[in-house]
């Protein structure tokens, strides 16, 4: 299913040869965000930004006039005979010689008061991988640390309303990632996301959030401090102008950018008709990898995942498979701290350990233990408060689990 395609490979072996050279620790260490907003003029970077607001012209077909005309500059004062030589309509044409200058200057001002980077596709800075893609944002509105755009990447997705298990599996294996050097991307949005982006920070690695909306304008709004955090320790990214709101078609342009910045993405749990499945299907069309954490048949968020794995995405039960997988794509920088938990040894009375058979890795409803045990309720509540307080189990919405 995610065999890469040759000029990923291609791209992503010369920069990571380039990223070596110049010692591991640069896949670490904090660069200062520069001080200028671009590596434009400001004239041209009006065009630019006066560009990702022409009606109906999408990333592909402006790339296709950029390539015609050379440069933005060449393109925007191109004459209409020139321009219908190119195959540009009379409509097109209309557009190119009148453009939003209103909007652009507003969106170059938020920028400038806002500590707000603009990388546009033509900029060296512009991340090499995500320039292989089809229909490549044309332009990045960025805030944070933008050396980070260039060095590798894991993506993490998943359901916005996760289990309680399928939460502690994305934060865990954010963390674990994060402290070989990995950064993690991910989208921002509530469950899975913010886990993932919370375990990459709490394990003091780098994390960028892909933006649906404009950069002022976080989605969901209480992950405000979670963006502030991220901006201070990481990166934001948008292709959208800061004022844009949240729009359901926009989001997945959004996932687009998340598999395009990365080696490869992560599903942890997902419905069977999800974005996290957008996602995938676009890495597996980028020539990314693709990895499913598996899950209880009885677990309607592990439907999605396992039809990944059917579809031949890794099956994944530890960090470590996937840092395997990527093989020569990724040169480890630091040991992994493995997710397993170390069970603890302690001896049980014949009747909690016989109770302890009755419950899985799953969530398990107490009327199912009761059942399964063949016990009273009254007696099934006191053994699992006996195992609870032993650490051998825990609870959560719906029922218990094994630790």
């Amino acid at each position: 299913m995610n065999n890469p395609q040759k000029n990923f490979l291609l791209v992503t072996l010369q920069y990571f040869s380039d990223l070596l050279q110049q010692h591991t620790p640069s896949l670490t260490h904090k660069k200062r965000m520069p001080k200028l907003i671009s590596n434009h003029s400001k004239p041209e970077l009006l065009y630019w930004l006066a560009a990702t607001h022409l009606p109906d012209i999408g990333p592909a077909t402006f790339s296709k006039w950029l390539a015609a005309f050379g440069s933005i500059n060449t393109l925007f004062t191109a004459t209409k005979s020139d321009l219908a030589n190119a195959g540009i309509t009379e409509a097109q044409t209309h557009l190119l010689q009148n453009p939003d200058w209103h909007t652009a200057e507003k969106n170059l001002a938020w920028c400038e008061k806002n500590n707000c980077r603009i990388i546009t596709i033509a900029d060296n800075s512009y991340p090499p991988l995500l320039k292989e893609i089809s229909a490549a944002p044309i332009l990045l509105y960025v805030r944070g640390d933008t050396s980070l755009l260039n060095n590798p990447q894991l993506a993490i997705v998943g359901t916005r309303n996760p289990t309680p298990s399928g939460r502690e599996l994305a934060h865990h294996f954010a963390y674990s990632l994060a402290t070989t050097g990995l950064h993690i991307t991910s989208g921002l949005a509530l469950g899975i996301d913010a886990a993932s982006h919370r375990g990459a920070l709490s394990a003091n690695g780098k994390t960028l959030a892909v933006f649906g909306t404009g950069l002022n304008q976080i989605y969901p709004t209480s992950h405000r401090e979670l963006a502030e955090e991220i901006a201070a320790n990481g990166l934001l990214v948008s292709e959208f102008s800061p004022s844009e709101p949240a729009k359901a078609v926009n989001f997945p342009r959004r996932n687009r950018i998340i598999s395009g910045l990365s080696l490869g993405v992560l599903v942890v749990e997902a419905a069977i008709r999800s974005g996290s499945l957008i996602t995938a299907r676009y890495a597996n069309e980028q020539g990314r990898e693709v990895f499913a954490i598996p899950g209880s048949i009885h677990n309607p968020l592990a439907r999605g995942c396992h039809h990944l794995i059917r579809q031949g995405a890794k099956l994944v039960e530890t960090a470590e498979d996937i840092l395997e997988e990527l093989g020569a794509l990724y040169a480890l920088s630091a040991p992994i701290k493995t997710i397993a938990k170390t069970k603890k040894h302690v001896t049980l009375a014949p009747a909690l350990r016989a109770l302890l058979t009755h419950i899985g890795h799953e969530i398990t409803a107490l009327d199912t233990i009761i059942v399964r045990s063949g016990l009273t309720a009254s007696e099934v509540s006191s053994m699992l408060l006996s195992l609870e307080l032993q650490d051998l189990i825990k609870t959560t919405h719906g029922g218990y689990q094994l630790m």
